[in-house]
């Protein structure tokens, strides 16, 4: 039952991925570059350790991502104001309102779209099961996971 499950889940993910990874292709953009640029929008600005250490890339992957992003001026590199031997990466005001005001529609479009002919009692059954699912999964990895204190 958990692999059906976890089957079900991965291709609800893959589907709903497709509209946005169209998206950013057709704006020649990678999905690590995406991830990088939604990071920096989210912190207003940050140094590349932090912002590798955020989406999980070697630094220097992550350094040639925002290169790659200067260079098209979705991004720039700015000196800290308390130190100015730090460098930070701050997002385009472009960019900052492609992630906050379109990314967000396109995400949830392919959603909003299957959801919308459903009656209101199959959109309920959906969103019962999925907070059953999300609550029963919570409550065991509170109990199994270690506690970082």
């Amino acid at each position: 039952m958990a692999r059906e499950i976890d089957g079900h889940l991965s291709r609800v993910r893959q589907v709903l991925r497709q509209t946005l990874e169209t998206e950013i292709a057709r704006g020649g953009l990678t999905g690590p570059q995406r991830s990088v640029m939604q990071a920096l929008v989210e912190s207003h600005s940050m140094s590349l350790k932090d912002l590798s250490s955020r989406v999980g890339l070697a630094h220097s992957t992550v350094s040639g991502i925002v290169d790659r992003l200067a260079t098209k001026g979705l991004v720039a590199r700015r000196s800290d104001r308390k130190d100015g031997r730090l460098s930070l990466i701050v997002p385009s005001k472009q960019v900052r309102d492609y992630v906050r005001n379109k990314l967000p529609a396109i995400t949830m479009h392919p959603l909003v779209e299957a959801l919308e002919p459903t009656k209101p009692a199959e959109r309920t059954v959906i969103l019962d099961g999925l907070r059953t699912l999300r609550r029963v999964i919570e409550t065991k990895m509170k109990h199994t996971l270690p506690r970082l204190e």
